[in-house]
């Protein structure tokens, strides 16, 4: 009876929340190949290299006796995880892009099975417009979050080009303060009380949002109970990293920067769009995803399941409330502010230690009352705000996953109680962009194009400024 115990690992807080009664998430993962897909070796690769990463991909997840939930291992029969299904045969890339959409969007609403291990892949072996065959790893949240599922996806990657060599990631540069010297007790008691008083406000803010005061009905927030049950469309865009590298020089900000407020724009031009001209959604706040890791560069999967890791295993993540600028007269409107503007935002609610007391918070919430009630809490969060972003790093070389060069790679989360969740990877020299919005609700291609506009407008306004200073 011992070893049975001992053989049960407690789930994470934030693993029961993601797998409960009031929230069910999913990260979808898509990788598009260059070449036909041959599935011959697709079970070996499963068993021999996907399982053996975490123990997870092969655990359920159990209530014990004290109602706390843990993983037990178990044997997994691997043809009930593996799907390949059967299109049409020798039609078009067109063809299968519809084909490929809308199996996505029935896999959206479709819940994994709580009697078996957490994740599937689906090899789609049909050519779309994008790439010769796709592959999508459909994991639970609970497993873990983005940082832990690309680490654990990139274990069973290689260099395209030399196999032998490890895949790379473009460096994350810490954010320098160049104000000066710090040292001062003129220049440091001021700081103190900006970090006291942006914790306090941020965090009350926070808690505000997350229980009393909702975003505004709007063209990108139905606001309707149960959005998280109907299907997603999906809809992605590439951006060239050498364009917004530009911009983000030009600008001095981050290429996060560039790219929310593009977003953000493109967000705002969609909502005056399709309220007929009308801009009056003042209301609108954005959930930005946070690693709360010490470390963002991805490590090898041992070093992240080790106790006392520093980019560990799991759900490391907390929310940003980030209000959307307001779209000003189009006479008016300079694209850069929006930029600019999320900047200023994000380095501000970054700088506060809101972010550890909301989660502080929460699992105090889980400790009286349970993880059931935690999970409502994040639950009318999500559903409180307009829309939630999230973006990895990808690595710069080409990928191969057996003998199958990746061109191009994009991630979705299933299961978000929001109209509207917007997802970023790089991968090489690109970033991909993709719009994951409730189905008959919001337009995503005429979003997807509004999102590609404000970035063209930008990137014009950008170089603008460039011949100006000169």
């Amino acid at each position: 009876m011992e070893k049975e115990e001992d053989a049960l690992e407690p789930v994470s807080p934030t693993g029961q929340y993601f797998n409960s009664l009031a929230l069910n998430l999913s990260v979808l993962g898509v990788l598009e190949t260059e070449v036909p897909i041959d599935d011959s070796k697709t079970i070996p690769l499963v068993r021999d290299v996907f399982l053996p990463i975490n123990p997870r991909f092969s655990s359920i997840m159990l209530i014990d006796e004290n109602g706390e939930k843990r993983w037990k291992k178990v044997k997994v029969k691997l043809k009930d995880h593996v799907y390949i299904p059967i299109f049409p045969e020798e039609m078009s890339p067109q063809f299968y892009d519809d084909y490929f959409e809308d199996y996505l969007s029935k896999l959206s609403t479709l819940q994994l099975p709580q009697s078996q291990p957490l994740w599937e892949i689906h090899l789609i072996k049909y050519p779309t417009s994008n790439a010769a065959g796709t592959v999508i790893f459909k994991i639970h949240h609970a497993i873990g979050d983005g940082y832990s599922l690309m680490g654990a996806l990139l274990s069973c990657l290689q260099r395209a080009d030399n196999p032998s060599l490890p895949l790379t990631f473009p460096s994350v540069q810490p954010r320098v303060d160049t104000s000066g010297d710090h040292r001062t007790i003129f220049k440091t008691v001021p700081k103190i009380f900006s970090l006291l008083f942006n914790t306090v406000s941020d965090f009350l803010g926070s808690l505000m949002k997350s229980s009393l005061v909702e975003d505004d009905l709007s063209p990108i927030r139905s606001g309707d109970i149960g959005i998280e049950f109907r299907p997603i469309a999906l809809a992605s865009m590439t951006f060239s990293l050498g364009q917004i590298k530009q911009i983000k020089a030009t600008l001095g900000v981050t290429i996060n920067d560039v790219i929310t407020g593009s977003i953000f724009l493109g967000t705002r031009l969609y909502m005056q769009e399709m309220s007929k001209g009308s801009s009056d959604h003042s209301n609108c706040t954005a959930l930005v995803l946070l690693n709360t890791r010490m470390f963002r560069s991805y490590q090898s999967i041992q070093e992240m399941v080790k106790p006392k890791a520093e980019s560990p295993w799991g759900n490391h993540f907390a929310f940003l409330h980030v209000q959307l600028p307001e779209l000003v007269a189009s006479t008016e409107l300079n694209p850069i502010e929006f930029v600019r503007k999320a900047q200023q935002i994000i380095k501000r609610k970054r700088s506060s230690l809101a972010v550890y007391l909301t989660a502080a918070f929460v699992e105090i919430v889980k400790k009286l009352k349970g993880h059931e009630v935690a999970a409502q809490c994040i639950h009318k969060t999500l559903l409180n705000a307009s829309m939630a972003i999230t973006n990895m790093i990808g690595p710069v070389e080409k990928m191969s996953l057996a003998n199958h060069p990746i061109k191009g790679m994009y991630f979705a989360v299933f299961g978000n109680p929001q109209s509207l969740t917007i997802t970023i990877v790089s991968y090489m020299d690109e970033l991909r962009v993709t719009v994951g919005a409730e189905k008959g609700f919001i337009d995503v291609q005429k979003l997807k194009s509004y999102i590609e506009e404000a970035f063209q407008m930008i990137l014009k306004s950008a170089a603008c400024e460039i011949q100006q200073m000169q």
